[in-house]
């Protein structure tokens, strides 16, 4: 196997009809975004994931946060590379099977910053897709960076026939009209909303079990009312998820007896339920 050398000379036509072929075999694409950063949007684009790959599903997950990505940590696979090989450049191979794409995978050294323009990220984007060989999927969720900028727009106009979008919000003040910004970005580019998830909803007292608010903003139940979408599921915080977070177990955690495993299989039962709606 060779290095991945990434050329941005790429002819578009060349690259359109590359995308084409291989966006052809994943049956359901899937966004999962947020209006601000450090709702926990990555480690719930990650359990869906996982919760999929654990039912069967053959799963991918781009992560397409350029400037922080955390998918390979969360998994447990950030000691990986991608390759180039015949058919392009080969997704890292995660837990289930999962099959995990990421600019970290490309990067010699991991601890430099990615300083570009939009202009060039775009760029990057577009090439990413169209080279990866995904294969056959039944999914690929992708994992967007927060906010409404270059790389959420680019990826939204460059994958055709995104199936729907996730929007993930902790029950903050600031959160109504950042939620409000990310569900208008998705329906102005005709992507349908599946629904919202909370994060961080409450805390759970490991002793006694009393639960508890950390949070006083609006309920993410307001917000959807308001906007006209569904509550998928309100994920509680949880010290031994933050721990899998940093351990790269999420796989193992989500195999555990847990209230946040009963909500993601919630979540993801209600995604699935949407999929295989509008499969018909």
């Amino acid at each position: 196997m060779e290095a991945v050398l990434i050329s941005f000379g790429a002819h578009a036509m060349a690259l359109e009809d590359k995308l084409r072929s291989r966006m052809k075999n994943i049956k359901h694409k899937l966004m999962v975004m947020s209006g601000k950063g450090g709702v926990g949007k990555s480690t719930i684009a990650t359990l869906i994931a996982l919760k999929f790959a654990m039912k069967g599903w053959k799963v991918g997950i781009m992560d397409a946060d350029l400037h922080g990505p955390s998918v390979p940590k969360l998994l447990g696979v950030e000691d990986s590379y991608m390759y180039k090989e015949q058919y392009g450049l080969t997704p890292v191979i995660g837990p289930f099977g999962i099959k995990v794409v990421s600019i970290y995978f490309l990067l010699s050294n991991r601890r430099s910053p990615i300083i570009w323009r939009g202009p060039l990220k775009s760029a990057f984007i577009r090439q990413i897709l169209a080279e990866v060989a995904w294969g056959a999927l039944d999914l690929l969720v992708i994992d967007l960076p927060p906010g409404t900028g270059d790389e959420p727009l680019t990826i939204a106009q460059t994958v055709k026939d995104i199936d729907g979008s996730v929007v993930v919000t902790i029950p903050s003040k600031v959160s109504r009209i950042v939620v409000e910004r990310a569900i208008e970005f998705s329906r102005a580019l005709k992507v349908p909303i599946i629904g919202i998830v909370e994060n961080m909803y409450e805390v759970i007292c490991p002793v006694c079990g009393h639960r508890f608010k950390i949070f006083k903003g609006e309920a993410a139940s307001e917000i959807a009312e308001l906007l006209r979408v569904k509550v998928l599921g309100r994920i509680p915080f949880d010290p031994e998820l933050s721990e899998a977070c940093d351990k790269g177990a999420l796989a193992q955690y989500l195999g555990r007896d847990t209230i946040v495993r009963r909500e993601v299989e919630l979540i993801s039962k209600a995604i699935e339920d949407y999929l295989r709606g509008i499969e018909h």
